[in-house]
C-alpha cells in the first residue's frame, strides 16, 4: 500500500476507527492497561452496569474525575491530522471513536461517531435525553429537561449495546478503505469491524503503537506513536491532489 493517495488508488470514502492510543499522546489513559485496572480501579467495578446498581457513588466519583481531567487535555498531531484529512479529502470521511473526550472534536473534526459515548454528556434514564455537562454528578443534579435526578454517565458500559451501530456498518460498506488507529484489537464489536470490511473487499490499513490482537487480519500495518505515523499517512492520503 505504499504510495496510496487519494487520486491515482481511487479512495474516495474512509472509515476510520481511532481507539486510545490515539489520545494517549494527550496524557489521556488508555482504558485497561496490562495490570486489568484504569486509574487504579477494576473495570468490573467502574464501567458494567452492575457497578453502578451496587456503588454508584464510586462510579460517579471516577466518571467526575475523568470529565474533570478530560477538560485539561489537548489534542495532538494524530487528532489535528484526521481533523485536516476530513476537511480536505476529495470524499468522505467518518471518524468513528471508541474514546470518551472531545478531542477530534476539539481538533476540528466533525463528522466523529462516540460507539462509545461521550464523557461531556449525561443521559438521564428517565427521560432518555442526553445533555452536554461539564461539571460533576455525584451530587445528583436535575436533568436540565425532565427534572429528575436520574443522570449518569453517558457512557457505553461492558454489557451495553454501543451506539449507533447500524449507522457504522453502513459506512463500512461503502468505504474504500478502513483505518484502525491506535486500538488494541481486543474489545467487540469494534475488533471485528477489520473482518466486516476484508469480507466485502474493503482495503485495511492499521496505524498503532504496536500490533494489535487483529494485526493479522489487516493488509497492511504501521507502527509507531500515532502522533507521528497519522500526520505522515494523512500527508500521503493527500499528496496527490493535482
Amino acid at each position: 500500500m505504499g504510495g496510496m493517495n487519494g487520486k491515482s488508488n481511487g479512495i474516495r470514502n474512509i472509515v476510520v476507527l481511532t481507539g486510545a492510543g490515539v489520545s494517549a499522546e494527550s496524557g489521556i489513559d488508555t482504558f485497561r492497561a496490562s495490570d486489568g485496572l484504569w486509574e487504579q480501579h477494576r473495570v468490573e467495578d467502574v464501567a458494567t452496569p452492575e457497578a453502578f446498581e451496587r456503588d454508584p457513588d464510586l462510579v460517579q466519583r471516577f466518571y467526575d474525575m475523568r470529565r474533570e481531567a478530560v477538560q485539561t487535555k489537548d489534542p495532538n498531531p494524530a487528532h489535528f491530522a484526521l481533523a485536516k484529512l476530513q476537511r480536505e479529502l476529495d470524499g468522505n470521511l467518518l471518524i468513528v471513536t471508541q474514546n470518551i473526550d472531545d478531542l477530534h472534536e476539539r481538533a476540528g473534526a466533525e463528522d466523529v461517531l462516540h460507539m462509545h459515548g461521550e464523557i461531556l454528556n449525561a443521559w438521564c434514564t428517565s427521560c432518555d435525553t442526553r445533555s452536554r455537562w461539564s461539571g460533576t454528578l455525584i451530587d445528583r443534579p436535575a436533568c436540565p429537561e425532565c427534572g429528575d435526578t436520574a443522570l449518569r454517565p453517558d457512557i457505553v458500559w461492558f454489557g451495553e449495546m454501543p451506539y449507533r451501530m447500524d449507522e457504522i456498518f453502513a459506512a463500512i460498506r461503502e468505504a474504500d478503505l478502513f483505518v484502525s488507529i491506535g486500538t488494541s484489537g481486543a474489545v467487540y464489536p469494534a475488533a471485528g469491524f477489520v473482518r466486516d470490511a476484508k469480507s466485502l473487499g474493503v482495503a485495511t490499513l492499521e496505524l498503532n503503537l504496536e500490533r494489535s490482537q487483529g494485526s493479522h487480519w489487516f493488509d497492511e500495518s504501521r507502527l509507531g506513536p500515532a502522533g507521528t505515523i497519522v500526520p505522515e499517512w494523512v500527508e500521503e492520503i493527500l499528496g496527490n491532489r493535482g
